[in-house]
């Protein structure tokens, strides 16, 4: 117990595996190299920065994973939804943030705990004894990624993560944009109104179609590839796949009425969420962009209700590094060659907010276990942490390995009920009835 337990990284990861460590009795030091050294992608120096999106995604609990998750880290008392509830905006039936509060909350409880200790250093080698988890998310510094691919004997993968645009809400033209959130969903008018919604008809998206796909890129590195995660493409990348790709994705007009032209169905319409609690900047909704900054200002300013839009943050590009997790690391996320190392986030293959902070709480309540002498079962697969570390440990094709979201794709069935999409809802209720009394039967060993 005299040995802290060493955390480099204070992301979504980093700062959950520190709570729950020190929550069990820990000494806990954080080890973040901003703000002495800095990433392309950060701003500040507080933990649990949001870079990219201010969502959480799903809160339902019931019917979708992700909420399921959400339920998992709030029963074991996670200081990342803790907070993310704390600093809750409006967004329909998604569970989005003010940024900014939530990472000085974030930051300020971690800070006044009486076991945390923050070091303000970079990690540039992999340590060689001591107790260490490394969190260093997609953003891994050059020296310790190099260090990780020289003990690992094999490349690290990557991939490109791509920034939304955030903009002025008062430089959003109303006479054309409205308030609605999809379907309306919602339990409060605030809710249902949590999005503003910019429409096109067919010649507009059309236009917008070509401006996108003919608009300057941000250029690659000699050497480095564009291996894309599906969850997280460009919008440009996007519209290369299809001009009607963008429609039936981030594009899609269901679920809203304009009520400037009720009885015109919008071609195709572009969703800003709140991404602050004053209301003052939105986000506009999967738009992550490769586009150089000129043209994303032009581009951009072609949406309807756009045309005198200010950024406060223009969209932006970044490699993201994670491990052959399914190679490399153990079913406690150990490195198999050095396992007093473990690995946790977005580093081990998992992809999102959520997910990452997931893998900090599971790799947390391990370190606690094992430096207190207490031995865990296995988590249940049948949980949605379980099914995620169970993929990217073992369940994954490691020849073919890609960042992963949490779906009721990884969980194992629930036998005799009904296939196919008629009988989903009661599927998915069954999955997440069973996870919830097994996570809390795993959560009752310690």
């Amino acid at each position: 117990m005299a040995d802290p337990l060493h955390i480099i990284g204070g992301g979504m990861a980093g700062a959950e595996a520190a709570w729950q460590a020190a929550q069990a009795g820990l000494n806990v030091v954080i080890h973040e190299m901003r703000p002495r050294t800095g990433t392309f992608a950060h701003r500040t120096d507080r933990l649990a920065e949001m870079v990219c999106s201010n969502s959480f995604r799903s809160d339902d609990d019931e019917q979708n994973a992700v909420g399921l998750l959400h339920w998992e880290m709030r029963a074991a008392g996670g200081l990342i939804m803790a907070m993310a509830d704390d600093n809750r905006l409006p967004a329909g039936g998604a569970l989005a943030v003010d940024r900014d509060r939530f990472a000085e909350a974030v930051t300020a409880r971690l800070l006044d705990h009486p076991k945390i200790v923050v070091e303000r250093s970079e990690i540039m080698s992999l340590p060689t004894d001591g107790h260490w988890i490394v969190a260093t998310g997609p953003l891994t510094s050059d020296a310790l990624g190099q260090a990780i691919r020289a003990e690992t004997g094999a490349e690290a993968l990557a991939f490109f993560d791509a920034i939304a645009p955030i903009i002025h809400a008062d430089s959003v033209d109303l006479s054309k944009a409205w308030f609605q959130s999809r379907y309306d969903k919602g339990q409060t008018e605030e809710e249902r109104t949590a999005y503003l919604n910019c429409p096109m008809d067919r010649d507009q998206y059309e236009a917008f179609i070509d401006a996108l796909l003919a608009a300057e890129k941000t250029e690659f590195h000699e050497g480095e590839t564009a291996g894309y995660f599906d969850g997280c493409l460009p919008i440009e990348v996007m519209a290369e796949r299809g001009r009607e790709t963008l429609r039936h994705g981030p594009m899609k007009p269901v679920g809203l009425t304009n009520p400037h032209a009720p009885d015109i169905k919008p071609h195709a319409v572009v969703q800003l969420r709140r991404d602050n609690a004053l209301g003052t900047l939105y986000n506009i909704v999967g738009f992550q962009t490769k586009m150089k900054y000129g043209a994303q200002t032009s581009v951009f300013r072609m949406i309807p209700g756009l045309e005198n839009a200010m950024f406060a943050r223009l969209g932006g590009i970044h490699r993201n590094t994670f491990l052959n997790a399914p190679m490399l690391l153990d079913a406690g996320l150990r490195l198999k060659s050095r396992p007093h190392i473990r690995f946790a986030g977005q580093i081990t293959g998992v992809e999102g907010y959520v997910e990452s902070a997931a893998m900090g709480l599971f790799a947390g309540r391990l370190a606690a276990a094992e430096l207190t002498g207490r031995s865990l079962p296995p988590v249940p697969a049948t949980t949605a942490t379980g099914a995620l570390v169970a993929h990217i440990t073992g369940g994954a094709d490691a020849r073919t390995f890609q960042p992963m979201n949490v779906n009721f794709g990884l969980f194992p069935p629930v036998e005799g009920l009904r296939a196919g999409r008629r009988g989903r809802r009661d599927r998915y209720k069954a999955y997440t009835d069973r996870a919830k009394a097994d996570w809390t039967a795993w959560l009752s060993h310690g």
